[in-house]
């Protein structure tokens, strides 16, 4: 299959990186020359197809599939009419993509379905969260604690549209559904781990949750796929308080960082479902319909790597670099993504790790950290959640083997330094973290 993406940034690394382990031929779309799957693809056009309409069309010659990694929504309009006009089949369901783009019209789609959803302002106590109804993910997303601080941003910013619901604290789960004709199906659960700006910095597949509570999710994806009648892909996400999932967002278009994550831990590329469902016309099906939960453990992972530290972060770090390299067995590691070359003070690193076993599994991407500080002489790793959460946890350090109680009082930061004599590991006791994959398995 002829591939072409739409789009090199996030989305953009994500698709290319899928479907080349699919076995296709990728040809990356760009206007920004230095796209960071740029270097991911077979072959890339440097190219506002909005302006250049017509060589556009004509670089499609043999396409087999458009795949939008993209949001900007002129865009989206011009490739559905190009679609349309070629003949090549689009991997993009342009009336979920609506509902799903404003997080007002989503919420009374919640709401209408009996789907369990964080409640609204003011049916709900401080703490809450306000989220720009138009933005994507954790983009301009902000916990408030008082009716004067909600007052000062709403009159600080009278052009936007908020939305405004409780806060809830509790593990973040993932999952994909692609639909097609009336016919849908869903792929394994992930978990989610945010840094201070409650962006997304890991990813952790096979989640951990209870078979019920697993079935329940899986169901609650399909209820919303089906009431929007989806035509192509949409991820769910969902939030664990106190024993309830409730569903915090949507989004009718291919993630980014979990289906790489659900890839690597089930075998199950989403990107070759999506294509091959849209290019044949029916939900593909040579792939099994229920998803699979205990194959690969995967630690899926973002960090900004400098002089002085290495610091766990979430993949807003991506966007601000230039193309990104696939290496095998850097520094240990099974795969990364990165942008890294001896000269650079500053780099990114997408670490992804994978074992049969968990404990395996964070043990070897603790190996790889300590590898990149003791030959690049860094002297800490920061590992930081998000300042808000005030919880104190036993936690378990992999490589001494002892239990730790982490004081929740220092901004959501763990750290670990190696000292310039011996370069030993040492815990410094400044935790504000909650649910890491580092407690799961003491």
């Amino acid at each position: 299959m002829r591939v072409a993406i739409i789009g090199g940034k996030l989305q953009g690394v994500e698709a290319t990186y899928l479907a080349k382990k699919a076995g296709w031929e990728v040809v990356l779309f760009d206007r920004r020359p230095l796209a960071q799957a740029s270097r991911l693809a077979d072959r890339f056009y440097c190219m506002d197809i909005l302006t250049c309409s017509q060589e556009f069309i004509a670089c499609l010659r043999g396409i087999d599939l458009i795949l939008p990694a993209i949001e900007d929504i002129e865009v989206l309009r011009a490739l559905q009419g190009i679609s349309e006009m070629t003949s090549i089949p689009l991997a993009f369901d342009r009336a979920a993509y609506s509902i799903s783009s404003s997080k007002r019209i989503s919420n009374r789609l919640f709401h209408d379905i009996d789907v369990p959803s964080p409640l609204p302002w003011p049916d709900c106590d401080f703490p809450i969260l306000l989220k720009p109804s138009s933005r994507s993910g954790s983009e301009g997303v902000q916990v408030i604690y008082t009716k004067q601080e909600l007052e000062t941003i709403q009159t600080n910013n009278p052009d936007e549209e908020w939305i405004i619901e409780e806060y809830l604290e509790g593990p973040s789960y993932s999952i994909e559904v692609v639909g097609f004709a009336g016919e849908y199906r869903v792929f394994q659960i992930s978990e989610l781990e945010m840094d201070e700006q409650y962006d997304c910095k890991r990813v952790l597949a096979p989640a951990e949750l209870k078979y019920s509570l697993i079935k329940e999710f899986e169901e609650l994806a399909l209820k919303i796929a089906r009431e929007i009648t989806l035509n192509g892909i949409m991820d769910v996400e969902t939030i664990l308080h106190n024993g309830r999932l409730k569903v915090l967002e949507i989004d009718a278009r291919l993630p980014s960082q979990t289906p790489t994550a659900v890839y690597h831990s089930s075998g199950i590329n989403m990107v070759e479902c999506l294509g091959n469902t849209c290019v044949q016309g029916s939900l593909y099906s040579s792939l099994p319909k229920q998803a699979v939960q205990n194959d690969q453990y995967v630690i899926y992972e973002h960090f900004l790597v400098t002089s002085e530290k290495i610091e766990a972060s979430g993949e807003h770090i991506l966007s601000q670099v230039g193309p990104l390299s696939l290496l095998t067995d850097f520094l240990g590691t099974d795969e990364v993504l990165t942008d890294y070359t001896p000269e650079k003070k500053e780099w990114v690193l997408t670490l992804i790790t994978r074992s049969s076993d968990f404990k395996d599994a964070w043990k070897k991407r603790e190996k790889v950290l300590q590898r990149i500080q003791e030959e690049l002489k860094i002297p800490i790793v920061i590992d930081p959640y998000p300042s808000s959460l005030n919880k104190e946890l036993n936690c378990y350090d992999s490589f001494r083997g002892k239990r730790y109680r982490f004081d929740s009082t220092t901004n959501g930061r763990v750290q670990r330094r190696v000292s310039e004599k011996d370069r030993s590991y040492t815990f410094r006791n400044r935790c504000a973290c909650y649910w890491h994959a580092l407690y799961r398995r003491s």
